[in-house]
Parts: C-alpha cells; structure tokens; sequence
C-alpha cells in the first residue's frame, strides 16, 4: 500500500457538504479551552515575577538590583537573573519534551486523551507551585505545568482542524488562540488584584488560581467526541461515519468519508511516522512545522507577553502601573484575536500574515526608538507619564498586529497542513519548536536587554522582516481547503511542486491519491 495521503488532481480545491452544528461548535469550543491554560500561564509568570514580596522571597538578588536602580542605577539590568528566568522558562524545557510523547499518545489514545492527561499533569504542578516554599518546588511545579502544556498543545490544534468543516477551519482552530489570550488576560487582571492583598502573599493566590482552567479542560475532555480522522486511525471505520454524520449534520457525506477512509489507510500503513515524515514528498510541510513556530517566537511577542510588567516596570513604570499596562496589553490581545477569528475564513491566512508582518515590523522599530530616546546606552532615565503613554500604545499596535496574524495562525497553518498519517508527528515537531524557542527567548530576553539595550527591539524587527518575506515567497494560501484535500495545495505553489509530483518518492513509494491506492 502507498505510504502518503494526497489528492488529485494537484491544485483542486473542493467542499464537502454540511454546516457548522451546534454539536461541533460546542466541542470545539471546550477543546480550545486548552489554550486557557497556556496563556493563563504566560501571563502569570511575568506578573508574580515583578511583586515585591514574590521577590524577596524566592530571588533576593534581583530584589536587591531593582532597589539599586530606582536610587539611580541601570534601568536595563536590574532583573538581569538566570535563576529569575529558568523560573519562567523551565516550562517550555518540560513542555518540549512532553509534545514528544504526546505524538504517540494522540496516535494511539485519540487526541482528547491527551487534552486529560495535559490537564491533570498542569493541575499537579499549580499545587506545587501554589505551596511552594523554595525555589526547588517552585521549579518542579514549573515542569509539571509543562508536561501539561506540551501535551494540550500538541492535541488541541489538531483536534479543532479534524473537527471543523473546511471553510470555518479558520474560524474554530482560531478558538485556540482566543483562549490563549483570555487566559493571559484573565492572569493580567488577577495579579493586578493579588498584588494588593496585604501580607504580600498574593503571589500564591496567583499561581494556584491557574488550577480553575487546567480543571476545566480536564473534566471537558472527558466528554468530548473523538474526531472521525482518529477513529479511523485507529481501526473504527462504523463509528467514524456515525461520528462524521452527527458532525456535518447531513446524510450526504460520501465523498468526505471516503477521502477520510483513504487517508486513514495510508495512516495504519505507516508504522514510523517520525520517519515517514522525512520523506522528499513531506518536505513543504515540515519547513511549516519547524518554520511557523520558530518564527512566531522570533517576533518578539513573549518578551512583551511574559514580561509585559517586569519591562514597563524597567521603562520605569511604578509597580501597579506596570500591572495595569500589562492588562491594557492583554485586552487588545484579546480584541485582535477576534479580528482574527471573525476574518480568516474570508480574507485568508497569506492577507493577515503580511499585513501583521509589517504592523509589527513598525511597532518595534518604534519602540526601540522610544526607549533609546530616552535611556540611550546608560540606561538611566526617569519617564513622564505622557512619554509612557505613548510606549504604551505603540506596544498595543505591536501586540494588535500579532494578534491577528502570528498568534492565532502559527497555531492554525501547521496543523491544517499535515497529512493524517504524519499529522500527530508533524504537530508534536510544531509544538517541540515554539516551547523551544520560546524557552530560549525567554531565557535569553533579560541578558540581552542588559547588554544590547533599546538595540534589541531592533533586533526582533529584523526577524519580522526575514518571516515576512517566508510567508510572501513560500506559504500558499489554504482558506477553504479540505484538510484531506491539502496535497493539491503543494502540488500548485511554484517552489513546492518539485517535492510533491505525483511520481515516486525518494524511497521507490508511490502516492495515494483520496480513494485511489496508486
């Protein structure tokens, strides 16, 4: 038997019958609650990171620099701290690995397994660092919390595009990202609150709260449906086209059942998905699994995200008001991502991928330039409320542009693109790639904007600039076609073509086109 899925004839982009019933829209709605985890926790981990008595207590160090540098000193340095950081980014480690073992059991379990087992670990981990007592267990609950995030993130994708008709894909895999943001929104808001609870113990309250989303996507996925890819995955043919039934919400889905079955045979077929996955024919779409998240990370967004506060605390801003404006951020996040949602569908992911590129391309020359402006190389300077404003609204223009371009569809592109015989292998590589950058930026922001200063807002503009050009020259657009239907896609694009003709592969093995073994 062939060993890929892939359609005929190259270039064809059909729709199946069927609507968006309220049965899918509601399990897709309980599956993006994953997200809520995810985000809740980035943006958590920068608020407690710039409360006092959190500091004092566990990094006393950098308690003793940030007092240092509001008598005079450098403002760039003062939460220069390796221990502060792995602190934040041991997670992305944890979850890294985690997505890797997550492949085999969303292969093999079904994808709302994983969202359970995710969300149990992420629970165990908000109790540890919640009674944490040193740093230790602050760290350990920090790789808890990433066992949880690898494997929701690695599931969740790609159960919400298996789920949704083709043409609202978009819309509903954008679901993910929406609560990603309301999760970081909801952890603005919260720290805001906590740290003004006298006693300075606030920053428990903080991190034991993330438990109420890793509870909700926990009991939810207990009674979700498992999509029809997966029950024909794994040998459950009757149950698949019940499934399908219930899902389109009409009696004619013939012709994408029949793409699915064929799409599952290749599947089975496939002992080895890691391997297969390197294969000449699978090329394009590993480029987007390894390109997308990597420079999704590469914009810049998780410096603003994770240390919103901890950076407009740097800028200058008083404690309180670096929590507010980590809020400000957090509702146009949210407010985007919709823009997002609502737009995908119709405009495309090419269209907001490129105007993003360029709207977050000037946001950060415009805050490198406001901040070199004003701290130059000393990095000693006080900011008036009005110039402060200012950086404010330009990070909000920033964050605008990501919000409905790199963040929803850095999560969408990569998942919608795999062939199902490599999907859950090509998701874990996707999910492998973000938390490993994310944990490098995330390690690396702090010590490079000590030495670097305003320079390194430039630094990530130039990224925006190369990922810009990737997308021009290398992303075809995939609104409204079939996930099942997506090889006609490659087949069409200029460059990609070479990889994906309909002739042998690179190790003698043909291609399966959807109901036809060839």
């Amino acid at each position: 038997m062939a060993g890929g899925a892939a359609v005929a004839p190259a270039g064809r982009r059909q729709d199946y019958p069927g609507r968006l019933t309220p049965f899918v829209f509601m399990a897709c709605m309980v599956a993006a609650t994953g997200g809520l985890i995810f985000g809740y926790d980035i943006g958590i981990s920068g608020g407690v990171t710039s409360m006092d008595p959190f500091l004092l207590r566990f990094f006393p160090s950098v308690y003793r620099k940030q007092a240092e540098a509001a008598d005079g000193g450098n403002q760039y340095c003062k939460f220069d701290s390796q221990l502060l950081t792995l602190f934040t980014s041991s997670l992305y480690v944890a979850a890294l690995v985690a997505s890797l073992f997550a492949a085999s059991v969303t292969r093999a379990a079904g994808r709302k397994w994983s969202m359970f087992y995710g969300g149990l670990t992420f629970l165990a981990g908000c109790v540890l660092n919640g009674a944490a007592m040193n740093v230790t267990m602050l760290i350990l609950g920090r790789v808890l919390l990433g066992i949880g995030v690898g494997f929701a993130n690695q599931s969740v994708p790609v159960y919400l595009s298996e789920m949704a008709p083709a043409r609202m894909r978009g819309m509903l895999n954008n679901g993910f990202q929406l609560m990603i943001t309301l999760g970081i929104l909801f952890a603005n808001l919260i720290n805001y609150g906590t740290d003004r609870i006298a006693g300075g113990w606030g920053w428990r309250l903080s991190l034991a709260l993330a438990a109420v989303p890793a509870a909700i996507i926990t009991i939810g996925s207990v009674f979700l449906p498992d999509t029809p890819n997966s029950l024909l995955e794994r040998g459950r043919p009757e149950e698949a086209r019940r499934m399908l039934l219930r899902l389109r919400g009409t009696d004619d889905v013939s012709a994408e059942y029949d793409d699915l079955v064929a799409a599952g045979e290749a599947s089975r077929a496939i002992s080895r998905p890691w391997r297969d996955i390197l294969h000449r024919k699978h090329r394009p779409q590993l480029v987007m699994a390894v390109a997308i998240p990597l420079f999704q990370q590469l914009t810049g967004i998780n410096v603003i995200m994770f240390y919103a506060p901890v950076l407009f605390k740097t800028l200058g801003f008083g404690g309180s008001a670096s929590l507010m404006s980590a809020v400000i951020t957090g509702l146009v996040n949210l407010a985007s991502t919709l823009v997002s949602v609502f737009t995908v569908d119709r405009v495309g992911r090419r269209a907001l991928l490129l105007e993003g590129g360029a709207q977050m391309l000037a946001g950060q020359v415009a805050v490198g330039a406001l901040i070199g402006a004003k701290f130059g190389w000393s990095g000693v300077a006080t900011i008036p409320a009005g110039y402060a404003a200012v950086v404010v609204v330009v990070m909000c223009a920033y964050v605008a542009g990501f919000a409905w371009s790199w963040g929803p569809l850095g999560w969408l592109v990569p998942s919608e693109v795999m062939p199902l015989e490599v999907r859950p292998a090509g998701q874990s590589i996707t999910v492998a790639v973000n938390m490993l950058m994310t944990f490098a930026v995330a390690q690396a922001f702090l010590p490079m904007l000590c030495r670097l200063k305003f320079v390194l807002f430039f630094f990530f503009a130039a990224c925006v600039v190369v990922m810009t050009l990737f997308v021009a020259f290398f992303l075809p657009e995939t609104k409204g076609v079939p996930i099942e239907d997506m090889a006609g896609v490659w087949k069409a694009h200029w460059y990609w073509k070479r990889f994906v003709d309909d002739g042998e592969d690179a190790d003698g093995r043909g291609d399966v086109e959807m109901g036809t073994v060839v």
